[in-house]
């Protein structure tokens, strides 16, 4: 039996690790590839039909189509932020119920010393709202489950991650993760408005919902992969201007954190879009809170006026040093949670009873931690300094309350500005120091569950759990020093932890420089995050970048892994090559899609490759069809033999009709007697694909197929005979790999699982 290897580093190392062909590996290890992930088009089709569109519609077709961009982008805004005040008013509607009921009890089984009943009270709350989160991210659709961010990432890379802009996903992601939030557990609803927005922008660019069955008429020039994905990179900005009321940090997150593919007139336009998203939640929050017109609630995420933040330059080596306490806490936090997160692939997997019984353990242990703390330490202060509506007295004295209480009795965005605003003083260092240890570990274990949950607000808490820590051992080191406020360093902390655990810098800094409403602080913001990833990224990747690799997903970084130009086309291209010739026969197309999982096919002349020899010509290089091309041209009928019916002139618009979820191969209905006919390829391939010579470097074909967002590359020989072609999969197992110190090119297996 042959035996390749599972990993091999070309360069400076060389292991010695093979398997069997016969073994099917999993790709939960992070090692493999696997092969249920299918790429995205984003290679305009330049064949004879979109010519004769073009040139018989004219400019004012172009101009309609410039006007129309700039308006879906307005909708998306807006529809963004109307999701995001339904999920911020049902959070607020659902907590504010469950902590006066709370309190209510809690108050009433201290004078009565009873302290069973407001603990199994908080216990049924959390749980029964994780139940509907659960299975709304577990049974109802679990692609729903997380923040989202990884998924739109992969989607914007160019990977087709199944479901993962369905509105029947959005529902599922706005019910769960209000329950979520409200259920206690310790996640965010910002992180979550990336992927709603996401959602919503590949509805509203399409003008149809394939899930509903409704196609309102509209936008179908923008129903292809390309424009869609642009559409879906200004959601994703839409729903991070939301969450933060950051326009331009939702921008540069969409740029750093998510698209793949940027262009100027493409930045205008998510601008515009961020911008009408956080004017519309503004104010329908404004209003909501009785402020109507007054735009003072400018996200979800409000962190409140910081009366100083300004920083002397004797403190800019701290915030270095909280920067790389932040990479390393964010490094700690991704490796213990990679590690959980493969243990539930082997033995919790796709089973969602299971998922539904571990989040509902992790709500009641969250509502047992909290009550344990609350009753355990004793932290008192004078009523007046706590903001918090529902805090509590349990066994302090008249005219004070438990500061742990008011930590716990509030949502996780109310705790994180309490530890920015609150005055020096309010918080014992045991209070605060045993929160951030319960809570880090917290979000650890929460995060990866079956529901629909952000990891934004758990970072920025337990970062501004340890910064505040920070800012009161200042404070009694420096007592005097009027540059010390345990608020700003609550702050830098927030963002070192967030920038540890994401590894985002740029985007984290601008958005955290408009949600404080401070341009002039951004220098220390800018010092921590920068060495906060770098200290984080010398021992792991960030947490996205860790779940995409467990998942076995083929994303394309920016550059061809290091060490790699001795890596030629024949060792990375897929071959024996499926080809047609440019009129085929209608049985051979039937068979080849039936038998084959290719969605690319080179057109050749004198088509005759049916050896495994490495290096074997296909025939001459004549154009590019595509699996959906086909299908659709079986479907119209578009046989040589009936001219009748080849005179309907079939059009691009057949061809986007059944845009996104064209029909497999099977659900054509043909006769026995159209198998004897052919069909004329050449109005309808791509007469001019993208190839390069067989003597191609890896870094070459890397840039190339990175840049342009190729799905197919076709390999041919000096005398332009087709001898192979790269697809995203081949590209996607050399990757940079570093082993005992060493770095070299990392070659992944491709898994048959799925």
């Amino acid at each position: 039996m042959e035996r390749r290897p599972l990993l091999h580093i070309r360069g400076s190392i060389n292991t010695d690790e093979f398997l069997d062909d016969s073994v099917k590996v999993s790709p939960d290890c992070g090692k493999v590839l696997s092969a249920k992930y299918e790429s995205l088009d984003y290679d305009v089709c330049e064949n004879s039909l979109l010519l004769e569109e073009e040139r018989r519609r004219g400019y004012p077709y172009i101009l309609r189509m410039g006007i129309s961009r700039w308006l879906v982008m307005c909708i998306i805004g807006a529809a963004t932020a109307l999701v995001a005040c339904v999920i911020d008013i049902s959070i607020d509607q659902l907590t504010t119920l469950k902590y006066r009921v709370l309190k209510k009890f809690t108050d009433q089984c201290i004078l009565e010393n009873c302290l069973v009943t407001p603990f199994l009270l908080w216990a049924s709350f959390n749980v029964c709202f994780v139940i509907i989160a659960a299975i709304c991210g577990s049974c109802v659709e679990p692609v729903a489950a997380g923040s989202g961010i990884p998924q739109v990432k992969c989607y914007l890379n160019g990977v087709k991650i199944p479901r993962v802009v369905r509105i029947k996903t959005l529902l599922a992601k706005a019910v769960g993760v209000t329950f979520s939030v409200a259920g206690g557990l310790a996640v965010g609803k910002e992180g979550p408005m990336v992927h709603s927005g996401a959602v919503i922008a590949a509805g509203v660019s399409q003008g149809k919902s394939t899930s509903l069955k409704q196609d309102i008429g509209i936008f179908e020039y923008f129903r292809e992969d390309r424009e869609k994905r642009d559409f879906v990179s200004g959601g994703a900005a839409a729903g991070v201007a939301a969450a933060f009321g950051a326009p331009v940090g939702g921008v540069l997150f969409s740029l750093e954190e998510g698209a793949s593919f940027w262009n100027q007139s493409l930045t205008w336009r998510i601008f515009f879009g961020s911008m009408v998203s956080v004017f519309v939640l503004n104010l329908v929050l404004s209003a909501y809170h009785g402020q109507p017109g007054q735009l003072a609630y400018a996200g979800l995420l409000n962190f409140g006026k910081f009366d100083t933040l300004n920083y002397d330059w004797l403190e800019l080596p701290i915030f270095l040093c909280m920067g790389g306490i932040g990479g390393l806490l964010g490094a700690f936090f991704n490796q213990l949670n990679y590690k959980l997160s493969k243990f539930r692939m082997r033995h919790i997997g796709h089973r969602a009873w299971m998922q539904v019984m571990e989040a509902m353990i992790v709500a009641a242990t969250t509502a047992t931690a909290g009550f344990i703390m609350i009753y355990t330490i004793d932290d008192c202060r004078p009523i007046g300094q706590d903001p918090n509506k529902f805090s509590i007295q349990m066994f302090c004295g008249d005219g004070e309350y438990n500061t742990l209480g008011a930590l716990w009795f509030q949502t996780p965005e109310a705790s994180v500005r309490s530890f920015f605003h609150d005055p020096p003083g309010s918080h014992h260092p045991v209070s605060v120091m045993s929160f951030f240890i319960v809570y880090f570990l917290l979000a650890i274990w929460t995060y990866g569950l079956g529901i629909p949950s952000g990891l934004f607000i758990p970072g920025l808490l337990t970062g501004a759990a340890w910064g505040r820590l920070v800012g009161m051992g200042l404070s009694a080191a420096f007592p005097t020093a009027a540059w010390v406020d345990p608020g700003k360093y609550a702050l830098v902390g927030a963002g070192a932890m967030l920038g540890g655990i994401v590894r985002m810098t740029l985007s984290l800094t601008v958005i955290l420089i408009e949600a404080t409403g401070n341009i002039s602080f951004g220098l220390p913001l800018m010092i921590t995050l920068i060495t906060a990833k770098w200290v984080g990224d010398y021992f792991n990747e960030g947490i996205y970048d860790m779940q995409i690799g467990l998942a076995g997903v083929p994303i394309l970084a920016w550059e061809a892994p290091p060490l790699s130009r001795t890596i030629y086309a024949p060792q990375v291209m897929s071959h024996p090559v499926i080809t047609f010739s440019p009129v085929e026969k209608v049985r051979n197309i039937v068979n080849v899609l039936k038998t084959e999982v290719h969605n690319g096919f080179p057109v050749v002349e004198h088509s005759s490759c049916d050896s495994e020899e490495l290096g074997r010509s296909c025939g001459r290089l004549r154009g590019l069809i595509l699996r959906s091309q086909l299908i659709t041209l079986l479907q119209q009928r578009a046989f040589n033999e009936e001219p009748a019916l080849l005179s309907r002139h079939i059009a691009m618009k057949n061809f986007r009709a059944s845009y996104p979820r064209y029909p497999s191969i099977r659900e054509v209905e043909l006769k026995e007697e159209d198998m004897e006919h052919t069909i004329d390829l050449r109005p309808y391939m791509n007469p001019s694909p993208y190839s390069i010579q067989h003597n191609t470097s890896l870094p070459r074909i890397y840039l190339l197929f990175r840049g342009l967002g190729l799905r197919h590359l076709v390999v041919v020989s000096d005398s332009n005979q087709v001898v192979g072609v790269v697809t995203r999969k081949d590209l996607a197992r050399f990757r940079a790999g570093h082993h005992r110190g060493q770095s070299g090119t990392e070659e992944l297996l491709i898994s048959e699982r799925v």
